[in-house]
């Protein structure tokens, strides 16, 4: 073998094989969670991870697809939420880091408080039972409704003890909450919803909830990938200055960084 053709065999046994980037497929609902989402892949991209974002149209599907093993990761859904799934369900999951808040709140084409509401108004809520409490004691908190103090954040509505305008509690699918606000008094929107569906959670809404109530966002593992590196990672890389500006600039305090 010529002197050059080793040389060049040299060369390229030595140069260094680029590292493949692990792919995480992680589940998200359109609007704000698919948004974040979007600026932490790129994030990610530069640290070796190559994050799959796959959106899901409803609440029920993500830890379904978790659990699974569709999916590596979910970013949807608060530790309440989260919680009554395990318990339903089974799964084996678990919260490996908050994200953001999206503060309920209650809407109207029709009213522009709560207090003109009319007597018999019709007031829809989410049908899942944690959203649905959440927007019992929001109605609650707001006076306008009295709800047992017992039933915590699993109210439901034979909790609520005062309702002295009569008020009709509709349960609907979250998703489908702000369609139904031509059909009904007020409606309990979680806030990605809200904005999915253009409407502005801080001028619209006409209660909201506090941003530092116990709904803060979260990303769900499988238990068993809890000590794996990529969550770290990935926690890491959601948490990071970039992702919290991009967040705080682009929805103006209709979402909050929980960390």
């Amino acid at each position: 073998m010529r002197i050059s053709a080793l040389l060049a065999l040299t060369a390229t046994l030595l140069v260094p094989v680029a590292a493949q980037a692990e792919t995480i497929r992680i589940g998200v609902t359109p609007g704000p969670h698919a948004q974040i989402m979007e600026v932490v892949k790129k994030e990610a991209k530069a640290q070796g991870l190559d994050l799959q974002v796959l959106e899901f149209s409803d609440y029920v599907v993500p830890n379904t697809a978790l659990a699974d093993g569709d999916l590596d990761a979910n970013s949807f859904q608060h530790q309440p939420y989260l919680d009554n799934q395990i318990t339903d369900r089974g799964f084996k999951l678990v919260s490996v880091a908050q994200t953001v808040t999206f503060p309920l709140g209650i809407f109207s084409h029709k009213a522009k408080s709560l207090d003109t509401l009319p007597k018999g108004a019709k007031i829809a809520i989410p049908n899942d039972p944690t959203n649905g409490g959440r927007a019992l004691l929001l109605l609650n908190h707001e006076g306008v409704i009295g709800v047992d103090g017992k039933a915590g954040l699993k109210a439901t509505i034979l909790d609520i003890t005062q309702n002295p305008k009569n008020f009709k509690i509709v349960e609907l699918d979250a998703a489908q909450l702000p369609r139904s606000l031509g059909d009904v008094d007020a409606a309990a929107i979680n806030g990605n919803y809200a904005l999915e569906a253009g409407l502005d959670p801080i001028k619209d809404a006409i209660a909201r909830e506090p941003a530092n109530g116990p709904y803060a966002n979260i990303i769900a593992i499988k238990a068993t990938d809890k000590d794996k590196p990529w969550v770290k990672k990935l926690v890491a890389i959601y948490q990071s200055a970039p992702v919290k500006a991009f967040i705080e600039t682009t929805f103006k305090g209709a979402v909050v960084p929980a960390w």
